[in-house]
């Protein structure tokens, strides 16, 4: 499962986008729960550790939103992180 973050997700994870390699039936949950999981070096100031941004993200599940956090995965689906954006 490929992951990608963008704004503070990006930041606070020091990365554009992992790869996950988690047993079959893993579920959106299951898979945020392995991110949070991840030691990570110290985010950039002002910005909030990546389990945090997750608790107030939306997640898109290949191009579509994902509401549903129980949702099983697929080895090849790609989860977007997207924190609260400000501005318009």
């Amino acid at each position: 499962m490929n992951v990608r973050y963008f704004a503070a997700a990006r930041a606070a994870a020091g990365a554009d986008e992992e790869r996950f390699d988690l047993p079959e039936g893993t579920t959106l949950e299951g898979l945020l729960a392995a991110v949070a999981a991840v030691e990570r070096a110290e985010p950039p100031a002002g910005t909030p550790p990546l389990p945090r941004i997750l608790s107030r993200s939306s997640f898109l599940l290949n191009g579509v939103a994902a509401r549903n956090p129980s949702a099983v995965l697929d080895p090849d689906d790609t989860v977007d992180v997207l924190p609260p954006f400000a501005g318009g």
